[in-house]
C-alpha cells in the first residue's frame, strides 16, 4: 500500500512539538521523483475508491454505537483544496450522518459570544460525524494576522500580545480535551499548499469562466501576508497537537495524494475504536423472532 503507517505518521505531528512548516513537503513526504508520482496517481485514486467503502461501512457503525462523535477540522489557505478534498473523501457518506459546516465572517451573534461559542454549536451528535470547513482556530490565526479584528469581539480591556494568543490556544486545548473526554474523536488537518500552487490555481480561477466565482479580491489580500499566517499556523499547530487532537500536515501540491491520505487517515482512525453493531439482548431477540413469524404469517 501506497500510504502506509509510516507515511501517515510522517504527517502526523507529535505532541509539544515545535513544527516549521518549510521543513514538511507540499508534494510528497519522502521526496519522490516526479515519474515515480505520476505512478502512484492511479493507485492513490484506487484507494480513495476503497476507503469510501470503508468510510461508509464505519460511519454506519459509528451511527448505531452511538457513543462516539468524530470532528474534522479543515484548515489551509485560500486555494489549497478544502472543499474539493471533503466533497471527495466525504462522498460515500449518507448524509443523515454527516454535517459539515463553513465558518466565514463572525455574525453579530457570534461577537456577542466567546470565540469558541459558535463551533459549540455546531459540533456532532454522537453516532454523526462533523466536518468544520475552517473552524475556531481562525480566531488564533486571521484575526492573529489581522488584530484590529478584536475591536469587533467586544473584549475586556487588556493587551494583545504574545500572552493573549498564549492564553486562547489554552483554551483551544482545554476545549478539545473536554470533547475527547466526552467521546468526541478528533482530528485536525492543515493542508499544506505551496504558495507557487496558490498562485497557479489563483490564476485558473482568473483565467477560467466556470471558476470565477471561485476568486475573491480578498484572496490576493490575504497572499501578501502569506509569511504571517506561516507563522501563526505554526504556532497554533505546534501548541494544540496533541494524543487526544492531533494535527496533520498534508502535501496538498497534488489533490488526489491530498484526498488519499486524508480518507486513509480518517479510515485508520475509526478502525481503532474497534465498533461492532449493538448485541442484542435475550429479550430483544425473542420479539424479532415474534415480528418476523407475524409478517411471514401475514
Amino acid at each position: 500500500m501506497i500510504l502506509d503507517k509510516q507515511l501517515i505518521h510522517a504527517i502526523r505531528v507529535a505532541p509539544e512539538s515545535k513544527i516549521r512548516l518549510d521543513r514538511f513537503s507540499t508534494q510528497w513526504p519522502r521526496g519522490e521523483s516526479k515519474e515515480s508520482l505520476e505512478e502512484l496517481r492511479d493507485h492513490a485514486k484506487d484507494l480513495l475508491e476503497e476507503n469510501l467503502k470503508r468510510l461508509s461501512e464505519s460511519q454506519q457503525r459509528l451511527y448505531a454505537n452511538n457513543r462516539f462523535a468524530l470532528l474534522i477540522i479543515f484548515q489551509a489557505m485560500d486555494a489549497a483544496g478544502k472543499d474539493g478534498t471533503i466533497r471527495h473523501v466525504m462522498s460515500g457518506i449518507n448524509p443523515q450522518g454527516c454535517q459539515v459546516f463553513s465558518f466565514k465572517h463572525p455574525s453579530q451573534e457570534d461577537l456577542d459570544h466567546t470565540f469558541l461559542w459558535h463551533s459549540m454549536c455546531a459540533l456532532p451528535e454522537r453516532g454523526r460525524i462533523g466536518i468544520f470547513n475552517r473552524s475556531y482556530y481562525e480566531d488564533v490565526l486571521i484575526t492573529r494576522v489581522h488584530p484590529q479584528l478584536l475591536e469587533h469581539q467586544q473584549l475586556p480591556p487588556g493587551r494583545r500580545g504574545k500572552a493573549f494568543w498564549a492564553s486562547r490556544l489554552d483554551d483551544i486545548r482545554h476545549f478539545e480535551r473536554h470533547l475527547a473526554s466526552n467521546g468526541t474523536i478528533i482530528l485536525k488537518f492543515f493542508l499544506h499548499v505551496s504558495k507557487d500552487e496558490q498562485k497557479r490555481r489563483l490564476l485558473e480561477r482568473l483565467t477560467d469562466a466556470g471558476k470565477h466565482w471561485k476568486f475573491s479580491a480578498t484572496d490576493l489580500l490575504e497572499r501578501s501576508y502569506w509569511d504571517d499566517y506561516m507563522t501563526a499556523y505554526e504556532d497554533a499547530i505546534s501548541q494544540t497537537s496533541t494524543l487526544f487532537a492531533p494535527w496533520h500536515i498534508v502535501p496538498a501540491d497534488h489533490k488526489w495524494l491530498c484526498r488519499a491520505l486524508v480518507s486513509e487517515t480518517i479510515c485508520r482512525c475509526l478502525k481503532k475504536l474497534k465498533l461492532e453493531y449493538p448485541t442484542l439482548s435475550v429479550e430483544q431477540q425473542n420479539a424479532l423472532a415474534i415480528a418476523k413469524k407475524r409478517l411471514e404469517n401475514e
